[in-house]
């Protein structure tokens, strides 16, 4: 009782924490609450239905990065126009055969879910299934061809107008690649420059949640900037070389001891205040002064960071290796296709539910099936619990608004207005973290459904009360089978997670020690993946105990995790001859992906650089890894 208390006041005071503003949180929210308010608009004058989707498309695909939300728009308008496509292909096939139809849902449905789950399409692979199933599920009530067009043109019209809106909205009032990148360089010097000035196990925190980020983002935006010219060649250059110098300064900064003397603390602090002036008044920084005092591995490439910062050559980078589109397991295990034939099922119930009952109402049943299914059973339960929280939340709200302020507006002005605050609370959380961010989305999805009916303010509970019920027997039948069929353990993602991150550690550690320097992509993607771990792990509270591993073995791959993140600082820093240690994490990556090994690693061990506290963290992370 007492671990589970901990745990749910431990997961109370993290929610209040990612509630919380942080830089930009405010510039995102307002703008999708805007651009929800215009697609709310133009759906009331043209008479396009079903707005509240199309708005939730906007809640659900926004980004602060101007560039990724017009290329995220463009791609999703050229996608929906070939899945319209081919639905009206197979309208010709199935219109007039109920079991074909059926047939047709499962078989499409069950193929994109495992494309999704076996490869880097993701949820993408879930949203195709869902439209295509959705969309096959209305031409049982066509009642003519001519309808079946209209349906279809309008379902076009729904995805295509706010993904339209959203690129002209985001080449007006859009937050620039440039903007981003710079305000990322700010936050990654005032972390650093926190744990110089004030080591504290919060600013510590603070520095492994940016370390955790990674890097690859930041690296796609630099990319745009360099590609789309939004800046002079050398600026571009520039921008990339500074994002890159940050995190190899956030990764020597963790480093760094705690009893690290003051005056030289006090050196890197000065060196990164003129640093963050300089970039505030647009100016390069001032190149470091000679350190002449003897300095340890992590002072050395704080000082080289800094450097590069001032414009100095940043010398080669090494880039992470791209992963394929399908994953190296897609086709032998197993968990994908289970996974496929878990929410089809799921989906099919709730649809054979409502159309049995003759209730189309709730025929938000079978979307949430897919919008809330995920490979674990533990992150599958968590995201329902944000659903149905986020449900409850916005149906409130909603109909609240239909009691109390609905009976006030005339227009469609007003109705615009109370659109654009209703979601401003759903876009607030949904701009946070992965932990909160779809209670967000479901808050904005449930408040719309609630007041955006027909082509004008209306006063109509009925529909509410419908979608808010097909929402909750969705939820109800995706938890019913994903608990009691097939079900995943967190344990298992987290230990391929691990592995994962052991095998890029094993090949930054084979790299040679000049080349190991500009492998700052590397250190980043194996901080990311930890990072992934991490979330993972909190969610095994969310396990039904049949499945949940023990807290022997739940704190076993806490320390793993640690240890592997301690490793990979410490091999970025070593300045000697590390490839010795590669076939050792290799055979860690086997082991710690099969827990029933038990055999201990005896490969051999460096005897150079940093080797004593790598070798510590080797033998703690092996008796960690066979528990």
């Amino acid at each position: 009782m007492a671990i589970a208390a901990d745990r749910a006041g431990g997961l109370l005071r993290q929610a209040l924490a990612d509630l919380a503003p942080f830089p930009g949180r405010a510039a995102l929210t307002w703008r999708v609450a805007l651009l929800c308010a215009l697609v709310t608009l133009v759906a009331m004058v043209y008479e396009l239905p079903e707005a509240s989707i199309s708005c939730y498309l906007i809640i659900f695909l926004m980004k602060p990065d101007a560039v990724v939300n017009i290329g995220t728009a463009l791609g999703l308008i050229v996608l929906v126009t070939l899945v319209v496509a081919f639905v009206v292909l197979l309208t010709h096939v199935a219109i007039e055969s109920p079991a074909l139809r059926l047939a047709l849902i499962a078989l499409i449905s069950f193929g994109f879910l495992f494309i999704g789950a076996a490869s880097q399409l993701g949820e993408i692979g879930g949203v195709i299934a869902l439209v295509i199933a959705f969309v096959l599920t209305l031409l049982s009530n066509a009642p003519f061809g001519d309808a079946v067009t209209m349906a279809l043109r309008y379902a076009w019209y729904m995805a295509a107008m706010p993904m339209a809106l959203m690129i002209v909205f985001n080449l007006f009032v859009g937050m620039s690649p440039v903007r981003l990148l710079r305000e990322k360089l700010r936050q990654r010097l005032q972390a650093s420059l926190r744990v110089i000035s004030d080591d504290t196990a919060q600013t510590r925190r603070a520095l492994a949640d940016l370390l955790g980020e990674g890097n690859e983002d930041v690296e796609k935006q630099a990319t745009f900037v360099r590609v789309l010219h939004l800046v002079s060649s050398d600026a571009a250059g520039q921008v990339a070389r500074d994002v890159r110098a940050a995190y190899r300064l956030m990764v020597a900064v963790a480093c760094l001891p705690e009893d690290l003397d003051p005056t030289r603390r006090a050196a890197i602090a000065t060196q990164i205040e003129h640093t963050l002036l300089a970039l505030d008044q647009g100016l390069l920084p001032p190149t470091p002064m000679d350190q002449a005092t003897p300095l340890n591995v992590a002072e050395q490439e704080i000082w080289k960071a800094l450097a590069v910062l001032a414009g100095e050559l940043e010398g080669t980078v090494v880039s992470a290796a791209k992963p394929s589109f399908f994953n190296p397991d897609a086709f032998t295990n197993p968990d994908y296709q289970r996974f496929a034939l878990k929410t089809t099922a799921a989906a099919m119930v709730c649809y054979v539910i409502y159309t049995g009952i003759d209730w189309q109402g709730i025929h938000t049943a079978m979307i949430t099936c897919y919008v809330a299914a995920l490979g674990t059973t533990g992150e599958t339960v968590h995201k329902l619990g944000l659903r149905i929280v986020g449900c409850l939340i916005g149906a409130a709200m909603g109909i609240g608004a239909i009691l109390f302020v609905m009976p006030h507006l005339e227009s469609v002005g007003g109705l615009m207005t109370l659109v654009f605050v209703g979601t401003l609370v759903g876009g607030w959380v949904s701009s946070g973290n992965e932990r909160i961010s779809y209670g967000g989305v479901q808050i904005a999805l449930a408040f719309l459904l609630t007041v955006v009916q027909g082509f004008g303010p209306s006063l109509d509970l009925d529909a509410a009360r419908d979608r808010i019920f097909g929402i909750l027997l969705g939820n109800f039948v995706v938890y019913v089978i994903f608990t009691q069929v097939w079900a995943v353990s967190i344990e298992k993602t987290v230990r391929n997670q691990l592995a994962d991150a052991l095998s890029a550690l094993a090949r930054l550690a084979h790299m040679e020690p000049a080349r190991r320097l500009g492998a700052v992509p590397h250190v980043a993607a194996i901080e990311n993946t930890l990072a992934k771990c991490g979330a993972s792990l909190e969610l095994i509270a969310f396990e039904p105990r049949a499945i949940r591993p023990s807290q022997a073995r739940e704190n076993a791959l806490h320390v793993a995790a640690e240890e592997i993140e301690a490793l990979a600082r410490g091999i970025y820093l070593d300045r000697g001859d590390l490839s010795p240690l590669a076939s050792r994490l290799e055979e860690l990556s086997r082991v710690i992906r099969e827990p029933t090994t038990d055999t201990p690693v005896t490969t051999a061990r460096p005897a150079t650089g940093n080797s004593s506290l790598i070798n510590v963290s080797l033998d703690r992370l092996e008796t960690a890894v066979v528990k």
